[in-house]
């Protein structure tokens, strides 16, 4: 295997360059669009920090149940993401697909307070991924549109730390509900509720709806080849039907892309059962769960901006396949004990991969996607995530049961580590050169 450091170093170079000519200049979309996400993620994960707690503990169900349900968060929002992905650039008009996928999700804060077994806390999480699965490729879209091309990553990176802020204050306000509420959790329920509707009312206030730009193919070359459009950015392919945009983007550098992108989610568990993991040594109460989230959300909201600035300045491509060496790290330390030194360590490397990972991975999507299929690259990259991760948190909540969570996630670790250099050699090795154009 050939891993080309020398066109990494000289791509690393160009892209310092060209973005320190353009200084960074927060849109107020992007704002508007961090600001509404805060709030479903503070609805959303104050729901998440229990719902491990709710599922094995207050309901009594089995870890083999928790790692069904961990699965369905990932892949009932894979059944639409590329499509929402497809509408979104056919209307040219993402915002209002994006409202329906809050919209979806808000509704399903109305079931968790009805829902109290297997089948009803299944309909709920498969209704609530559905909504984020229509509206994360769209909103994405509008934050590419929205941005500086020179700094698309950090922009990126600033609506993640805004959406990672819900995302800690979520689970701490569950922890306050707890302390105050023994039991409490349908009072996190209705919180949850509450903060959603004022998310999409920001949403449908604030956010404009603008059309999403591209030059139309012109008509003599309307009938060329997905795969020459592929190869010719800057032209619109908003005309080809939906299978054959599919084909087109599974070919070339963004179907090198998402292949890596599939085999690194194949080895990336759930949150939860990392968390469920460091419990399981018996060193805390089961009281303290909710601020794990806090934990390792805060390394997320710390790094999120500084990372996506390195993407821009180095390598989109390097960083976000780096980033799973966090991730590595975070299984090992899990594994390791319940002591003080190793529940922070696994933390802390959680929060590092996702800072690494996420808006980096959308950022990267964008750029590789011929111009009009914005939307639906970015939900193709999410998509492929989505299922290898569905795969992946089924399958280790077998192994958990089977063999314990410290084999299974020391197992986990040590594939993870052969499946990088795999990924940087499809992502950044010699053959796949150009990787990255900024």
């Amino acid at each position: 295997m050939y891993l080309s450091l020398s066109d990494w170093r000289s791509n690393k170079a160009s892209n310092t360059s060209r973005a320190a000519q353009v200084a960074f200049k927060a849109s107020p979309t992007v704002i508007a669009l961090g600001i509404v996400s805060m709030l479903t993620d503070i609805s959303s994960e104050s729901v998440a920090a229990i719902l491990p707690m709710y599922i094995t503990g207050a309901l009594g169900l089995s870890m083999i149940a928790y790692g069904f349900f961990e699965g369905l968060n990932q892949s009932a929002s894979a059944l639409v993401r590329i499509a929402a992905g497809y509408a979104a650039d056919q209307t040219s008009r993402p915002k209002p697909v994006a409202v329906a996928g809050y919209g979806l999700s808000m509704v399903a804060r109305v079931g968790l307070l009805f829902a109290t077994g297997f089948a009803g806390i299944a309909a709920v999480i498969g209704v609530d991924r559905v909504g984020k699965g229509i509206r994360t490729a769209p909103r994405d879209a509008m934050i590419q549109q929205a941005s500086q091309p020179e700094h698309l990553a950090r922009s990126f990176g600033l609506h993640r730390l805004l959406d990672t802020i819900g995302a800690t204050v979520g689970p701490m306000l569950a922890f306050v509900v707890l302390l105050l509420v023994p039991d409490g959790y349908r009072a996190v329920f209705v919180l949850s509720l509450a903060v959603a509707i004022l998310g999409v009312a920001v949403l449908v206030l604030v956010v404009p709806n603008r059309k999403l730009g591209a030059k139309p193919l012109p008509a003599a070359q309307a009938h060329n080849s997905p795969a020459a459009t592929a190869e010719e950015p800057g032209r619109s392919i908003r005309a080809l039907k939906f299978k054959p945009m599919l084909r087109m983007l599974s070919r070339g550098r963004m179907g090198r892309m998402l292949c890596a992108a599939g085999l690194l989610g194949l080895l990336t568990v759930g949150d939860g059962f990392v968390y469920l993991a460091l419990m399981a040594h018996g060193t805390m109460d089961y009281f303290w769960f909710p601020l794990l989230f806090v934990g390792s959300n805060l390394v997320f909201l710390l790094l999120a901006i500084p990372l996506g600035k390195l993407a821009d300045r180095t390598s989109r491509a390097a960083v976000f396949v780096l980033g799973h060496l966090a991730l590595a790290l975070a299984y090992l330390c899990a594994s390791g004990g319940g002591s003080l030194i190793f529940i922070v360590s696994a933390l802390a490397a959680l929060g590092l991969f996702y800072a690494a990972t996420d808006g980096v991975l959308a950022a990267l999507a964008g750029q590789l996607s011929p111009e009009g299929s914005v939307s639906t690259g970015i939900g193709a990259a999410q998509t492929v995530v989505a299922v290898a991760r569905l795969l992946s948190a089924t399958g280790f909540g077998v192994l958990w049961v089977l063999f314990g969570a410290n084999l299974a996630l020391l197992g986990a670790a040590a594939l993870l580590l052969l499946v990088v250099p795999l990924a940087w050699y499809l992502l950044l090795g010699k053959s796949s050169q150009p990787a990255e154009e900024n």
